[in-house]
C-alpha cells in the first residue's frame, strides 16, 4: 500500500439504463435507480435516484424528471454529469477534511459507439474522476459470476439489463464475438403499458408496468410455481376515471413474446458467429445469464429450449456486473481487456 493511497478513493461504478451501482471497498454502497430530478427554472437538482423515482409520472410544471441513460448510453450529457456527482456524494466520506481523487472503473455496453464511449468518460471525469477506466458488461458479467475469463475456454454470457441485452463469448481474457441488441427491460415495461392500452382500455405509468413486471411478469405461459395475478390501478381510456383490473402471468408472457424471441435470435446469431472450438465449450459449460432482465420468470428455461444448451442464472444477477467491475477496478494492471 503506497503512502499517499489515502489520498485516492476507488470506485467501480455499473451505470445502467435503469439502476446505478456503486461499490467501494467491496461494498455496494449505493445502488439507487438512474434518474434526476430537475427545476425547469434554474436549472437545479432537486433530487437523485429513489427520491426523484419517486416524484416520477407525478410532476408539475416546474419539476422534470430525467432518465440520463436510454439503451445504456448517455442520452442527456447535463443530467448524466449532476447523477453521477449526486451518488458519488452518497459514498460514505473516508475523511471529512479534504475530498480525495477518484480513480473509477465503469462498465458499458459491448455495441457501444466511440462518440458515446467518450461521452461516458467525460461525464466521470466532470463528475470528479482523475482515472476513469472503461470495461464491457458482458466481461464485467462474466468477472462477477465468477468464470475464469483468462483461460483458453469459451464462456457465453448473456446480461439483459435495462437498455440493452449483451451477448458475449468470452475466451482468453478478451471478447471473440458480442451481439448487442437495444432490446431489455425498459421495452418489457412498455410492452406491457401498450398491451394494457390496447388490451384492457385502461392507461398505466412506466412505474406500474415496472411493478406489473416484478409481480407477474414471464417468459413462459406455463410455470411451475405461479405467481397470483396483480391487480393494476389506471384510468379508463374510455369514461376517464380510474379503475382497477387484474391481470395474470399467462397474459404478461403472450404480451413480451415479441421482445423475448428478439433477444432469442440475437442468441443463436451469436452462436452462429462462434468459432467451433468455442462452440464445443458451451456445449459442455454453457450459458450464463445475468442482469435485472434475467430474473423474468421462466427465461432461462426458454431460452434453453430454444439453443438446446444448459443455462445457468448467476447467483445475484442485479450485482454480477457491479461485482465483475469491482474486481476489474482491484486488478486494473492484470486486466489487459480494461479501456484506457
Amino acid at each position: 500500500m503506497g503512502l499517499f493511497d489515502f489520498l485516492t478513493q476507488e470506485i467501480a461504478i455499473d451505470l445502467g439504463t435503469a439502476n446505478t451501482l456503486i461499490l467501494y471497498n467491496d461494498k455496494v454502497v449505493v445502488d439507487e435507480p438512474s434518474i434526476v430530478a430537475i427545476e425547469r427554472a434554474s436549472g437545479k437538482v432537486i433530487a437523485v435516484g429513489k427520491k426523484a423515482m419517486q416524484m416520477h409520472g407525478k410532476t408539475h410544471e416546474n419539476i422534470q424528471t430525467i432518465r440520463p441513460l436510454r439503451n445504456g448510453v448517455i442520452a442527456d450529457f447535463h443530467a448524466a454529469e449532476h447523477m453521477i456527482r449526486g451518488m458519488i456524494k452518497m459514498i460514505p466520506a473516508a475523511s471529512k477534511f479534504f475530498t480525495p481523487s477518484l480513480r473509477m472503473v465503469i462498465c458499458i455496453p459491448s455495441g457501444i459507439t466511440e462518440v458515446e464511449k467518450r461521452a461516458v468518460r467525460d461525464s466521470a471525469e466532470h463528475a470528479g474522476g482523475k482515472e476513469v477506466y472503461l470495461i464491457h458488461e458482458p466481461m464485467a458479467a462474466a468477472i462477477g459470476i465468477g468464470l475464469d475469463v483468462e483461460e483458453p475456454i469459451g464462456n457465453m454470457v448473456i446480461d439483459i439489463g435495462g437498455g440493452t441485452s449483451e451477448i458475449a463469448v468470452i475466451a482468453l481474457g478478451g471478447i471473440v464475438c458480442d451481439k448487442s441488441i437495444r432490446i431489455a427491460g425498459d421495452n418489457f415495461t412498455s410492452d406491457i403499458e401498450e398491451y394494457m392500452r390496447k388490451q384492457h382500455s385502461i392507461l398505466i405509468g412506466e412505474r406500474s408496468a415496472e411493478l406489473i413486471k416484478i409481480e407477474v411478469g414471464s417468459a413462459l405461459e406455463e410455470l411451475d410455481d405461479p405467481p397470483d395475478d396483480y391487480a393494476v390501478h389506471g384510468r379508463d381510456l374510455i369514461t376517464g376515471i380510474p379503475k382497477e383490473i387484474s391481470v395474470s402471468y399467462t397474459e404478461i408472457s403472450y404480451c413480451l413474446d415479441k421482445s423475448i424471441a428478439k433477444i432469442e435470435e440475437a442468441v443463436l446469431s451469436a452462436l452462429e458467429m462462434t468459432p467451433p472450438e468455442l462452440s464445443a465449450d458451451i456445449y459442455r459449460t454453457g450459458i450464463y445469464l445475468a442482469g435485472g432482465g434475467s430474473m423474468l420468470r421462466g427465461l432461462d428455461k426458454r431460452i434453453a429450449k430454444k439453443t438446446k444448451l444448459p443455462v445457468h442464472v448467476a447467483e445475484d444477477p442485479l450485482r454480477a456486473v457491479a461485482r465483475g467491475t469491482s474486481i476489474a477496478l482491484k486488478n486494473v494492471e492484470n486486466f489487459q481487456f480494461l479501456l484506457r
